[in-house]
């Protein structure tokens, strides 16, 4: 099983603690266990920041980072051992079990974080924090706070700054390490499997839900127990709703099918779109808008390299498919005018692209000092144009009404240039209807 090591996870936090303002502390939660229906609840997800900096998978959790702290810069708060609860529920490991197996200097009861945390907060400069990315843990640090300064007068130390960790924390995430890419490679390389096997088993299939049936099977099969995102499983005018997730629709035969989904491996994301025929054979008029989306794509990632920049992928895709819609008769007018009029977003209306990572959006500026970030060695991004032509346009010719198509691929920045980490989910005409000639 590919794994980040327990060294790795140590070089974040002192990388972290090294970038942090001095006699400063960081304040994390873990994610909640978060109510599906009654006494029911959904599949446990950890919450990103807390997986990265510590790789613990246990709800009611707290990490705190105090660099130079005496007995421990690494502190945290979890669920005590309880036999009884672990019958019913699952194992916990404890205080003694963080400390043996995540590299915890110190452990704590979370129900004693109200008598011990606020302490170790007392007399700090700086509290890094994600004020309004937990509203529950939100209010007990501002309690905490509050507390503080009115025993101020009475001898305690104040409590100082309230810092933003994420403008350090999200930068160090944007760049993936050796341990990271394997793990979003390997995500993106059983996602991929998944892709083909729709393919290969929708002409089996009468109903969208029986395609993400076969794909979320192949998705498991391969260790990624649960998507990245909820699967979007869209038959033709579907696919024109961009985040399309109810798959309830029957398939009918000379219908394109749209499918964006992808799984999660160890907390990394894929995300990977393929749109194909449902018959097997694309028509004359869906082979020239694929064509088009594909020629736009292709060129994209071309555009991924150190020193581009963030807004190049999406530019050089507008362009692309400004000029098809205007060689297809669908657009009328002079390609920079037409660019300049945002005329295409009648049909194209998301950029191409955006981080990968821990999230499927993951996190990371866009911009810095107001210009498109530059493309770095170990950045990973999706490139994803498309084309949605709804049925109820009439002001297209009726061949061309409710065909909707999406290309993505996983790619990541290498020192060079680029690798497509989806590489292995086939997406040319050829190579499509020729695996759709053998059936699963």
């Amino acid at each position: 099983m590919i794994s980040i090591s327990s060294k790795e996870f140590a070089d974040r936090r002192t990388r972290l603690m090294e970038m942090m303002q001095p006699n400063s502390i960081v304040i994390i939660p873990s994610a909640h266990e978060q109510t599906r229906s009654r006494d029911t609840e959904y599949p446990f997800r950890q919450d990103s920041d807390f997986q990265y900096l510590s790789g613990f998978n246990e709800p009611d959790s707290v990490l705190a980072l105090i660099p130079g702290r005496e007995h421990g810069e690494f502190v945290m708060f979890n669920r005590e051992k309880d036999l009884v609860k672990e019958t019913w529920h699952g194992r916990r490991y404890g205080q003694e079990g963080v400390q043996t197996h995540f590299g915890v200097n110190d452990a704590f009861p979370i129900d004693d974080i109200d008598d011990i945390l606020p302490g170790l907060m007392e007399g700090r400069d700086n509290i890094y924090y994600a004020l309004g990315a937990n509203n529950d843990f939100d209010e007990k640090v501002m309690q905490w706070v509050k507390a503080f300064r009115k025993k101020v007068h009475q001898g305690a130390l104040p409590i100082g700054e309230m810092i933003d960790v994420r403008h350090i924390l999200h930068d160090m995430r944007l760049f993936k390490s050796a341990a990271e890419i394997k793990m979003m490679r390997y995500a993106a390389s059983v996602s991929a499997k998944a892709h083909r096997r729709a393919m290969q088993s929708v002409k089996s299939c009468q109903w969208e839900w029986q395609i993400e049936a076969h794909f979320s099977h192949e998705l498991a099969m391969g260790g990624c127990r649960f998507p990245a995102y909820n699967s979007i499983v869209a038959s033709g005018d579907n696919a024109c709703i961009l985040h399309y997730t109810e798959n309830n629709a029957k398939l009918a035969n000379k219908q394109l099918l749209l499918i964006d989904g992808a799984g999660e491996y160890q907390g990394y994301a894929a995300d990977i779109t393929r749109t194909f025929p449902i018959n097997g054979k694309f028509t004359k008029p869906q082979k020239a808008l694929y064509n088009l989306v594909l020629q736009a794509e292709l060129a994209a990632i071309e555009q991924v390299y150190p020193g581009s920049d963030w807004s190049k992928p999406h530019d050089t895709a507008v362009q692309i498919l400004t000029e098809g819609l205007v060689a297809l008769g669908i657009l009328k007018g002079k390609v920079p005018l037409l660019i300049k009029k945002e005329a295409y977003k009648k049909y194209y209306m998301h950029k191409t692209g955006h981080w990968l990572g821990l999230d499927v959006h993951d996190v990371g500026d866009y911009k810095v000092a107001n210009k498109p970030r530059i493309l770095e060695a170990g950045m990973v991004l999706t490139v994803e144009p498309g084309l949605y032509i709804p049925a109820n346009d009439m002001s297209v010719a009726e061949e061309w009404r409710g065909i909707g198509i999406r290309i993505e691929d996983d790619v990541l920045v290498t020192k060079t240039g680029y690798e497509v980490l989806s590489h292995e989910a086939p997406k040319t005409i050829e190579d499509i209807e020729k695996l759709m000639k053998t059936q699963v």
